[in-house]
């Protein structure tokens, strides 16, 4: 009787140990609830959108300074004055006039039209930089989700794993009570299930950690995750991979606006060593009733500055040959990534191929082992380690699975496809060239433009 109870405890034991993989429910959390939940709630995009903003703004400042400047300025002065003895006399004067003025650059050799290209240049390379948050963003999803997945699973694993060793220690138990096993055998059962307690701890202890990132990640704690979804479309070979990123990364193209806004300084730094034509106009009235006006067009150019104007211009030349090699060494890496991740890929893959092999062997194994103890050819030690061989390629392959399901989308992430848009996620997103197009004329609050400014900022909650 106590053999066949054993022989039972054999393959349900086996069973047991696959219950870890069954399907989950189809209301479970996806991953793409997981994304569209970081993308609504992260607070490293909100602050890189702000970003976009202020460089928006320094558009708009840039185009200010090709309009005139009109100020009003008013004025009171009262004077006392001592006369010297003998008369001891004193006398006090006041004067009051209030100015209306305007003045603007006429002409500035191209100064301030090249300032406003290079903000023009500063915001696209902005916008590159929040794609690339973006992305870093909804990869620390995908790894949140891809973690909880496999730190629930090996908790799983380890909870069926106390289970049977519970189940192994009492028929120890029993069968050193008959005399089929010594003391040794016992003490063999209870270690390896301390172990196995001990295992069970270290996977919760993981698991709530990654809860904890996942929190972090999306905004809320994650409830029953569903499996991955089919693998995203990638390119069919290492060298497209690298070509689509070389074009599309972030990382590349914010280089390219920021080697192009360089190239654009070179040329302010030699503009500012030109002359300076501005005019004035102003409108002058007292209080004794006089009033008058007064235009004026100045000229002026630094001669000499201590030598400060060229060395501006080394400087700026200096920095654009510095981003230029900055973008060169930029491709090297995006390259790297790429030709990491594809590598990623193909490891994942036959760690996988080899982790399932192993698992088969090591369950007809501990199956066989299992039989052959209850003959008595076997030891309680032959038969634990064949349990903790098997239980170390069900987690293997665990681990296994999951790096394959993040190095997928790391790949898209090297080559810059890993945004909303590309993944057709289905949320409303968020429009970098909105609020640009409202304040890059630089408008007043009360101008039909501002009035349109008032609305965007309204939809974005801003105002």
């Amino acid at each position: 009787m106590l053999r066949k109870s054993l022989k039972n405890f054999v393959f349900a034991g086996a069973s047991s140990l696959l219950l870890v993989t069954a399907p989950i429910a189809a209301s479970a959390e996806t991953l793409a609830d997981a994304l569209v939940s970081a993308y609504r709630n992260s607070n490293l995009l909100e602050q890189n959108r702000a970003t976009l903003r202020a460089a928006d703004e320094d558009v708009a400042q840039a185009v200010a300074a090709l309009r005139p400047v009109i100020q009003w300025t008013a004025d009171y002065t009262a004077q006392h004055t001592n006369k010297a003895a003998p008369t001891g006399q004193s006398l006090t004067t006041r004067a009051a006039s209030t100015t209306l003025g305007a003045t603007m650059t006429l002409l500035g050799f191209g100064r301030n039209r090249i300032a406003v290209a290079i903000q023009k240049e500063t915001v696209l390379a902005t916008r590159e930089g929040l794609r690339s948050v973006e992305q870093s963003v909804l990869l620390a999803a995908i790894q949140a989700y891809s973690d909880v997945k496999s730190a629930s699973e090996q908790v799983g694993i380890n909870q069926n794993s106390v289970r049977l060793l519970n189940e192994e220690l009492k028929a120890s138990n029993d069968r050193f009570e008959v005399g089929e096993v010594t003391k040794t055998d016992v003490s063999l059962a209870q270690a390896q299930l301390a172990s196995a307690r001990a295992s069970l701890a270290s996977s919760q202890g993981s698991l709530k950690s990654a809860r904890e990132a996942y929190k972090a990640a999306t905004g809320h704690y994650p409830g029953k995750l569903a499996p991955f979804p089919k693998r995203p479309a990638l390119p069919k070979t290492l060298k497209a991979a690298q070509s689509i990123a070389l074009r599309s990364q972030p990382s590349i193209k914010q280089l390219q606006h920021s080697v192009a806004a360089n190239d654009l300084a070179v040329d302010y730094a030699r503009a500012n060593r030109m002359p300076k034509v501005t005019g004035s106009l102003g409108y002058g009235l007292d209080e004794g009733g006089v009033h008058g006006t007064k235009a004026s067009i100045d000229m002026s150019q630094t001669l000499y500055g201590g030598g400060a104007l060229v060395s501006a211009q080394r400087q700026a030349i200096a920095n654009a040959q510095s981003a230029r090699a900055q973008l060169s060494q930029a491709g090297v890496t995006v390259s790297q990534g790429v030709a990491n991740a594809w590598s990623a890929i193909e490891i994942a893959r036959a760690q996988i191929s080899a982790y399932d092999q192993q698992v088969t062997a090591a369950r007809t194994a501990y199956n066989g082992v299992k039989e052959e103890a209850l003959l008595g050819a076997r030891t309680t030690l032959d038969v634990l380690s064949a349990e903790q061989d098997l239980l170390d390629a069900q987690a293997g392959r665990i681990t296994a699975a999951a790096t394959l399901q993040v190095a997928y989308y790391q790949l898209l992430s090297s080559m810059g496809l890993l945004t909303v848009e590309n993944l057709k996620l289905g949320v409303p997103t968020y429009d970098p060239a909105a609020y640009y197009n409202a304040v890059r004329n630089a408008p007043i609050t009360l101008s039909p433009q501002g009035k349109k400014l008032d609305r965007v900022l309204q939809a974005i909650g801003q105002n």
